[in-house]
């Protein structure tokens, strides 16, 4: 068995059909090509949510208020009133995982300055807030330990405020500004973080003490949530356990009785949404995988197309000494052949598509290398697959009737 000249035959056989042959590669392009782009959008989008989570600390834990049953009815945990001053006060006065902490209180409405407002969220922080969600202060500086002790009306705003408040060249340092007709100084700008992945400005936002957002603001002697900013994000399980068992004394919660907070790593946070992301790539890649089934079946098709057609040569190749292995071989190298070179061609516009169009339409692509070497392993077994039914059959031809065969 020659097996350069199997390769020239094929070679020829596929020449000789280009037409022909380069339809048969369409389904492959296309097929391959979709799942090398629905591969490069999932893992893109996955990883510019982790890129997303990481601006925010990857060490970053969050105490909430946990659902209650009440009357049979499981209650809003948003509604609860279960995180005090006496926890915080316990968490500051106990912690050893734990670094920074800010109880959190907050309020919507709409802010004004002079003819200007906009609607934004008031943020009510201690002044570690800006070191567990990595802000930072461009213009004037943050508010201090003595505004939160006498509940200062002084604020800390983002960009987009700024930009809606105060227009161009405005220095807003100074400038007094009014939340729900509470005037109120802005004593620091932050820096631009843009917008996040799910589409939410990162930079219309107030940030005040806690202590005013409570007394002058909302009204309330209880916390909408707690942050808190681990050691280091290896030291994050410890110190949820840490926070649990604090906050377990600090609300006299004994034995078996559940608890009526939780608390959520954003380790935690990124795994789940990576898990989730896997799963949504995972459903659109074996969709676009179906194209290559129906592929490897057009194929097929014209393989046995082929056989039909070049019946008489066949058994001319068996009377001069060919064996059915040979001509099996013959036949399946076409297949592989037409399917490799579709592989080849899908990757290639597959990429080019996840590197150039995806990317001008601002969606997050990366186009994972395995995803290539398993596309072209597929484009084999598919080759072999499908162009086994057919080399079969010309293989087991009777060489008389063959070459008796118009």
């Amino acid at each position: 068995m020659n097996i350069l000249n199997l390769f020239k035959v094929s070679f020829r056989a596929i020449a000789n059909n280009k037409m022909r042959s380069f339809l048969s590669m369409l389904g492959i392009i296309i097929g391959v090509a979709a799942v090398i782009i629905m591969m490069a959008i999932g893992q893109g989008s996955k990883e510019s949510i982790r890129a997303e989570l990481s601006t925010m600390g990857t060490n970053l834990l969050t105490i909430r208020p946990g659902a209650d049953m009440r009357g049979g009815v499981r209650q809003d945990p948003s509604a609860m009133q279960t995180l005090k001053m006496a926890d915080y006060e316990a968490i500051m006065a106990k912690k050893k995982y734990v670094t920074n902490v800010s109880p959190e209180v907050t309020a919507s409405g709409q802010v004004v300055y002079g003819n200007n407002n906009t609607t934004t969220t008031v943020y009510g922080e201690s002044t570690e807030y800006l070191d567990i969600k990595l802000w930072t202060v461009e213009q004037g500086e943050c508010f201090t330990d003595e505004d939160i002790r006498k509940a200062a009306k002084v604020v800390v705003i983002g960009k987009t405020v700024v930009d809606e408040l105060f227009g161009d060249g405005v220095d807003p340092i100074g400038k007094t500004i009014r939340f729900k007709n509470i005037p109120m100084r802005v004593v620091g700008v932050l820096k631009s973080k843009g917008y996040n992945s799910w589409g939410m400005d990162q930079d219309n936002v107030v940030i005040a003490p806690y202590t005013t957002v409570m007394k002058r603001i909302a009204a309330q002697t209880w916390f909408s949530s707690i942050n808190c900013s681990a050691v280091t994000e290896e030291m994050s399980d410890a110190a949820i356990e840490e926070l649990t068992q604090i906050l377990r004394e600090s609300h006299k919660l004994k034995g078996d009785v559940e608890d009526d907070f939780t608390i959520r790593s954003q380790a935690e946070m990124m795994e789940t949404l990576s898990s989730t992301m896997d799963t949504v790539t995972l459903i659109l890649v074996v969709a676009a995988a179906f194209s290559l089934l129906v592929a490897g079946i057009g194929i097929m098709n014209i393989m046995l197309v082929s056989v039909t057609e070049r019946t008489k040569e066949i058994g001319l190749r068996m009377a001069v000494g060919a064996t059915g292995p040979v001509i099996s071989f013959q036949f399946l190298i076409e297949s592989v052949l037409i399917s490799l070179t579709g592989g080849l061609l899908g990757v290639i516009v597959g990429w080019s598509v996840s590197e150039f169009v995806v990317k001008g339409m601002g969606m997050p692509s990366i186009v994972p290398m395995w995803s290539v070497y398993v596309s072209f392993l597929v484009c084999v077994f598919i080759g072999v697959l499908f162009g086994y039914i057919p080399a079969q059959k010309a293989a087991n031809m009777d060489p008389i009737d063959a070459i008796r065969h118009e």
